[in-house]
């Protein structure tokens, strides 16, 4: 099977999996100071090795370590950079009747730096760990997170008088210098994780960053601008991918829209080499924003949610593929889950064996859609 353009394989997955349960009580012992956090470290590594053990098993060709070792997909990475501040989460029960997660503030109350290797030491120990001709793949959320929650108010206006190109470039310089410094020992795949873009496709979201002094309608290409100038930075060799996403804590989510509003500005404009785009339901919309997919670029289509254990049909799926094949040429596409099973510490409403089960549809679909 012919792999698609700059990815391991023609199947592939957003990178997070459910904590073990000792692994979620190491966690809360070392919060409440029982043990150190080289001890909780240790209890990663284990845990670690066999998310690993267990991608490998299923058949997945790019491997992550499940971001076992953070608490959110995004803070624990912002809050590294040098000149950001993160505020603390909270949960609140929505109109659903469910669990939702309250973003914390974003704020940047500095230059913003590279000030430490964030993801160096856990690549490396990932690296260790996966086979020969299996791909070791790095997760780090997207840059915009660090102007889309919080706008212009949310950025120090001593550091950043003007955010054009101040501030923009240095957030760039920061995520490049990390790009490096994983490329130096031996990554050649990251995957970016962005909300921002999928909320700009919800009318409530883009009337929201109105109310904070932006344009909706001009933010996508800021945006695409603000990520070229980090694909500017990136080491030769490296594929650098983006997943975006409307939410994903504990099986909810916080936009829906289908993918217009930011579409040219994403897939023309963009120079990142993949897009893992979430289709698993109508809140997504329909492929036609596929049509601005230029050459060269793959789509992972997710097809199969992660929010729920029930099986999608395989038939289904591949209905879904020639469907999205009307906008975008076959060889640009690829299949994947939609999300990630834990964006957060706390996991999806779904069963451990269901991440196989659906990780294998993933696998089998694709095999046969792409001989």
């Amino acid at each position: 099977m012919s792999s698609a353009p700059h990815l391991p394989a023609r199947f592939d997955h957003v990178g997070s999996f459910l904590r073990p349960q000792y692994l979620l009580e190491a966690r809360d012992q070392k919060a409440k100071g029982q043990i150190t956090p080289e001890q909780l470290r240790v209890v990663e590594d284990k845990a670690i090795t066999e998310i690993v053990k267990f991608q490998e098993s299923v058949g997945l060709k790019s491997i992550t370590d499940g971001e076992f070792r953070r608490t959110y997909f995004h803070l624990d990475f912002l809050e590294q950079l040098g000149g950001v501040k993160v505020g603390e989460a909270a949960l609140q029960i929505g109109a659903d009747g469910k669990e939702h997660l309250v973003p914390p503030a974003i704020h940047v109350v500095g230059k913003v730096t590279h000030a430490k290797q964030i993801q160096l030491a856990d690549f490396q120990y990932l690296k260790t760990q996966v086979a020969a001709g299996n791909t070791p793949k790095v997760t780090i959320p997207s840059p915009t997170m660090l102007h889309f929650r919080g706008g212009r108010a949310g950025i120090d206006r001593k550091a950043y008088p003007e955010l054009d190109p101040e501030f923009y470039d240095d957030v760039a310089r920061a995520y490049g210098d990390e790009l490096k410094s994983l490329s130096a020992a031996g990554c050649n795949y990251v995957q970016m994780d962005d909300t921002n873009l999928a909320y700009l496709c919800d009318p409530k979201m883009r009337e929201a960053a109105r109310s904070r002094g932006d344009d909706p309608n001009e933010l996508p290409r800021r945006y695409a601008s603000f990520i070229n100038k980090v694909v500017a930075h990136k080491p030769d060799g490296m594929t650098l991918a983006m997943h975006l996403c409307r939410g994903n804590f504990k099986s909810t989510f916080a936009a829906s829209g289908d993918y217009e509003p930011v579409a040219e500005a994403l897939l023309s404009e963009m120079n990142i080499d993949a897009y893992f785009l979430e289709y698993d339901d109508d809140r997504s919309g329909d492929f036609r924003p596929l049509r601005f997919l230029k050459k060269n670029k793959t789509v992972v289509l997710g097809l199969v949610t992660t929010k729920v254990g029930q099986m999608e049909s395989k038939d289904d799926l591949k209905r879904r593929i020639d469907e999205a094949a009307k906008y975008a040429p076959m060889e640009q596409l690829a299949l994947s889950p939609q999300c990630g099973f834990s964006s957060t510490v706390h996991g999806n409403s779904i069963a451990v064996e269901d991440q196989r089960n659906k990780l294998r549809l993933v696998i089998e679909t694709a095999q046969e859609m792409w001989k």
